[in-house]
């Protein structure tokens, strides 16, 4: 992994733990910045969804444009966050198009001049603290055929994206509070 990327990461979880003292808790934005550079996808291709208080439901903080599009139920049958969240283990698909899943997100538009985009090969892993599942992160590479998309995800690139979400796991329920914030 390349260690400027992993620095800076830490020094932005850092950031986020000292000013919540403050009370000006930065979002995902350079999060989510970092992590589409080092994947070299989009921004709108990395998720961060939270799991809520009451442990039922997952939420998305990133993208955006998918906060308030309602709660993935953690009973849902057909959701690859949700089989993260449950089973506590990253996944990488590469042929993602195929395998049935829930795709209710990928139709809404990604700004209001550009349509939804099919995920074709996705990266899923939980955020872990304190040995609980607060989170999952999916990196994903979208277009309308699995070639268009881009380059299959490789096992390196999975283990890269597990250290992430270890290294911002204590930002995730600040970042996650502040995004509520500005939401409700």
């Amino acid at each position: 992994m390349a260690n400027e990327f992993i620095t800076e990461l830490k020094k932005w979880a850092t950031e986020v733990v000292r000013s919540n003292a403050s009370g000006d808790v930065p979002g995902m934005h350079r999060a989510v910045e970092l992590m589409s550079k080092h994947f070299v996808v989009q921004q709108h291709e990395v998720a961060i969804l939270v799991a809520m208080p009451d442990e039922r439901f997952l939420r998305f903080v990133m993208p955006e444009n998918l906060q308030g599009m309602g709660q993935i139920p953690l009973t849902s049958a057909n959701s690859l966050a949700v089989r993260t969240a449950r089973e506590e283990r990253p996944e990488m698909i590469n042929h993602f198009s195929a395998v049935p899943h829930t795709s209710v997100f990928e139709a809404v538009p990604i700004s209001e001049d550009k349509r939804g985009i099919a995920i074709q090969k996705i990266m899923s892993v939980p955020i872990l603290l304190d040995k609980k599942v607060i989170g999952v992160i999916q990196v994903s590479r979208k277009g309308a055929t699995p070639s268009e998309a881009g380059p299959d995800f490789v096992p390196q690139q999975l283990r890269e994206l597990k250290t992430i979400a270890d290294t911002i796991a204590p930002c995730v329920p600040l970042c996650a509070k502040e995004s509520e914030l500005h939401s409700s």
